[in-house]
């Protein structure tokens, strides 16, 4: 039986998109090939609010997010995590050996501006990382208001994790001085996992250029120039497959409205926000919580794992909480082309399962 997914990606996928998916090859050095990457770069960048280039790469988005800091880092990293995938960027920095240091959150709280006051008013950082949203505590960070203090220290790359969250808010790469903000295609743009991208600021990729030993495959430098210099057109093979389905999606989503779309994962968010209060408790404080998928505190101590196994017997999959918060907390995803309707469904499921 298929399953309908309420989990933090891959997420469901629209059947006109997928069909997209099995349009026939063409050859990727060709013209056909040059405009279609052309094309989801300018529709990327009405979606970014950003005039600066967009990378695209066959790639998970941490594929992008090592990336930026092999090929940006100069002198030391600061990594700030409210959760597992803020974890993550860290890990990437140690194993590439790049001098980092990391800024952790209780997780359920955010990354404070003060805290970004604090690390960057040493002098010590060239780079910083940030995660907009993340699924592991539900957390969607004050990015406008970290981005006023980053503002301060024109010398300080700033790279921003929208993995979780682009398409499903909005995302203002220009007016917050994003230097590099990843994505991928698995989250809020309904597509399946396989492509990533990433805006690219001039000064990220002057900073690129003074760096040594950036690698190949995830080179910035190398993927701009390239693209530059062969009319959209990358140094690797890239997922034809992947840019048909999301040159399409970005058309519909243009047609539907960005605002639109934005408002609709607000208003699912706060239908499963108020049920979270009435039946558990969230983990995120309101003010901080993710528009794209709530974590809800498991204050009943019910089995996770067996509610999971109902519910995939009535055609329903969530999230049990993610590492040390397995069985503590449980998520409920409401991204992409999920409707009203479907959130309300599970809800009612969870409920009739649990009696609540």
């Amino acid at each position: 039986m298929h399953k309908s997914l309420f989990i933090p990606g891959p997420v469901n996928v629209s059947k006109d998109v997928l069909e997209k998916m099995a349009t026939p090859m063409i050859g990727h050095r060709t013209k056909e090939a040059s405009v279609l990457q052309r094309n989801i770069s300018d529709k990327l960048r009405k979606l970014m609010y950003t005039k600066e280039e967009i990378i695209l790469s066959t790639s998970s988005g941490s594929g992008l997010m090592e990336a930026a800091v092999k090929s940006c880092t100069k002198k030391k990293a600061a990594v700030f995590a409210v959760g597992a995938f803020g974890e993550r960027w860290y890990t990437m920095c140690t194993a590439n050996g790049i001098p980092a240091d990391r800024f952790d959150s209780v997780w359920g709280q955010p990354t404070t501006p003060e805290m970004v006051e604090e690390a960057l008013s040493t002098g010590e950082y060239d780079l910083i990382t940030i995660t907009h949203n993340e699924t592991s505590t539900g957390i969607m960070n004050p990015v406008a208001e970290i981005a006023e203090v980053v503002k301060k220290y024109p010398d300080v790359v700033f790279c921003l994790d929208t993995v979780s969250s682009l398409g499903g808010a909005k995302i203002e790469v220009d007016a917050w001085g994003v230097d590099i903000c990843i994505s991928s295609t698995q989250k809020c743009l309904g597509l399946p996992p396989g492509l990533a991208l990433c805006s690219l600021s001039q000064k990220a990729l002057e900073r690129a250029r003074t760096v040594e030993n950036r690698g190949l495959y995830f080179d910035l430098v190398e993927l701009y120039d390239t693209i530059q210099k062969k009319d959209y057109q990358y140094p690797s093979t890239p997922s034809l497959s992947h840019m048909f389905a999301l040159d399409y999606q970005l058309d519909k989503m243009m047609e539907e409205g960005f605002e639109k779309r934005f408002d609709k994962h607000l208003e699912q968010a706060q239908v499963v926000r108020e049920w979270a209060k009435k039946h558990f408790e969230m983990l995120a404080e309101e003010k901080y919580a993710s528009n794209t998928l709530t974590t809800i505190k498991n204050t009943k101590g019910i089995s996770v794992a067996d509610l999971n196994k109902e519910l995939g017997k009535r055609g329903f999959t969530i999230s049990n909480g993610y590492g040390a918060l397995k069985e503590k907390t449980f998520r409920i995803a409401h991204m992409a082309d999920t409707t009203m309707e479907e959130v309300k469904e599970v809800l009612a499921h969870i409920e009739d399962i649990l009696g609540l």
